[in-house]
């Protein structure tokens, strides 16, 4: 019986901080210590160093309520390679307080494949959260100042200004009324939240190189528009000065340790269903001139993930990945082959070959983009070796290396299997990296090119709403940009009740709006939505304090 992921995590011995960066060459003045087991890396450090290490994507199919354990993945391959030999930086995004506290727990790997300290990177870590939180509200305020006294840019408040946020999922805050309090509280207008990774200040702090480009990015956000629909960017609140303030320590790298001690670099934010769902530009770097080999994730299924990973971050960054390891699972394959939740665990291979076809789907996927696929089984206890053989099989059929992936039981150890088959990929060198899509044409054309190449879709509806808000974002010149899609992570369809490999279905676009600072344009479809709700039982209401100090329900 394995114990839980919070015993484990507590029971590690973890090794100072200034001799985990000292694995990477970086002395003790080279770091900036946020207590025994934690540090900030300064940004000349970060951003002066040469690239030199070959850059893995882990990636996955589609997710299912079965869980698919990419974090965990991610943190036994970084493991296993260690233990192989190979000098190597994973690098991952930090856990959001939402899906901490709502319905999925921790965040921070699983089993004896965690980076820790646990419950510090699962809580408040080293605040970089709470500093775009604040940087991001800081520019809500001198928006609302701005109108109150007097208006001098010609604001429409009729029209979606920019939002506030909060870390937490709370659908009471997807539409409120804000100014309710007479003459001195401001005007009266509609106003929402969004979730603090949906923060375009969270993308921008993801994709700045440095300080100058951090502050340059922010004063390129459009916070509103005027009556004759022409956008008012922050740099015309003379916000970004003080936003760039808060942010100056949030933009350093955060480096922890594996459960068995091997470097982490966890920065920058999560959710690939609204955001672009990437660790950080400055961490990824940093890694890159630290390590042979850089192992980092990006949120959700290939659709979402990996297509903002290379569409966005690999574009905007100039990165140029060398390998990905799609995450599968006995069981989610069997709920696309048609098998409901309370009988995954009884044997079925026929039902893991019918659920091939959505793991399939996201191997051509990522082909698309010239990057070679290694499939890593993640393995539960209740899988079978028959079921374990129809996918070696079939990913053997596709000319993909797969292995079995057991670091939740075993760690490093586990991962040694996918690790191996990673480096054969490597040395064979068959990446050819380019994006999907030139960012010139319109955007109509760039999604209906990702919803009908990555999604498998037959076309794509621009409901009016939709319509409008890309044809204005193409008159104020703000088009040529990448685009983030915002979708259901439960589907490839935009319905996540359509599981498996969908058909004859079209992507419905209901509404746009351009991130100009981050650099893209998002396109919301479906009915995802920018600020979750907590479950009927949420997670929080399994955690407390014990008497002794420690910290029990966090998994």
């Amino acid at each position: 019986m394995i114990p839980s992921d919070i015993e484990i995590a507590q029971a590690a011995k973890l090794r100072p901080i200034t001799e985990v960066a000292g694995e990477l060459g970086l002395d003790a003045d080279a770091i900036v210590p946020y207590g025994r087991f934690k540090a900030k890396i300064p940004l000349d450090t970060a951003t002066d160093a040469a690239p030199r290490g070959r850059l893995v994507l882990v990636t996955a199919l589609t997710p299912t309520p079965a869980g698919e354990g990419k974090s965990t993945c991610t943190i036994g391959l970084a493991d296993a390679l260690r233990r192989l030999g190979h000098r190597t930086i994973v690098c991952l995004r930090e856990p959001s307080l939402g899906p901490v506290f709502g319905m999925k727990g921790g965040a921070a790997g699983g089993g004896y494949a965690q980076i820790v300290p646990m419950e510090e990177i699962n809580l408040h870590f080293t605040g970089d959260f709470a500093a775009i939180a604040s940087a991001h509200n800081l520019l809500a305020a001198l928006l609302d100042n701005h109108v109150h006294h007097g208006n001098a840019l010609g604001i429409d408040t009729r029209r979606p200004m920019w939002p506030r946020t909060v870390d937490m999922n709370d659908r009471s805050l997807r539409s409120i009324v804000v100014g309710l309090g007479g003459v001195g509280g401001g005007p009266v207008r509609e106003d929402r939240y969004v979730i603090t990774p949906a923060s375009e200040v969270m993308a921008v702090l993801c994709l700045s190189r440095d300080l100058a480009d951090l502050e340059a990015r922010l004063g390129e956000m459009v916070v509103a528009y005027t009556r004759d629909r022409r956008p008012i960017r922050a740099a015309q609140l003379s916000a970004p000065g003080a936003m760039t303030l808060l942010l100056k320590d949030a933009l350093m790298p955060n480096l922890v340790q594996t459960l068995e001690g091997g470097p982490a670099l966890v920065h920058g934010g999560p959710f690939a269903n609204i955001a672009h769902g990437c660790s950080s530009l400055t961490a990824t770097r940093l890694g890159l001139s630290l390590a042979d080999i850089v192992v980092t994730e990006a949120g959700f299924g290939s659709d979402l993930g990996a297509e903002k990973f290379f569409d966005i971050k690999c574009r905007l960054g100039g990165l140029d990945p060398r390998a990905a390891v799609l995450v599968a699972t006995i069981r989610a394959l069997k709920m696309h082959g048609g098998v409901a939740k309370d009988a995954l665990g009884q044997p079925d291979p026929d039902a893991v070959h019918r659920g091939l076809a959505n793991l399939e789907a996201h191997i051509a996927s990522v082909q698309r983009f010239g990057v070679p696929v290694v499939v890593a089984i993640n393995r539960f206890a209740d899988d079978t070796d028959d079921e374990l053989k129809v996918v070696l099989d079939a990913a053997e059929g596709l000319g993909v290396r797969a292995a079995v992936m057991d670091a939740h039981a075993r760690g490093g150890a586990g991962g040694e299997g996918v690790a191996e088959a990673l480096v054969a990929t490597l040395d064979a060198d068959g990446a050819d990296f380019a994006p999907l899509y030139d960012v010139d044409r319109p955007l109509r054309d760039k999604i209906e090119t990702i919803a009908r190449t990555v999604y498998g879709a037959d076309g794509v509806d621009f409901l009016p709403p939709a319509a409008r808000a890309l044809d204005g974002i193409e008159a104020n010149g703000l088009g040529a940009t990448p685009v983030c899609m915002a979708k259901t992570q439960y589907s490839l369809s935009d319905d996540p009740k359509r599981l498996g490999r969908p058909r004859g279905f079209t992507i419905t676009v209901r509404d746009a709006y351009v991130s100009a600072g981050a650099g893209f344009t998002v396109a919301l479809a479906g009915d995802v939505l920018t600020m979750p709700g907590l479950p009927a039982v949420p997670a929080a209401t399994r955690m407390r304090i014990r008497p002794d100090g420690q910290i029990e329900g966090l998994f």
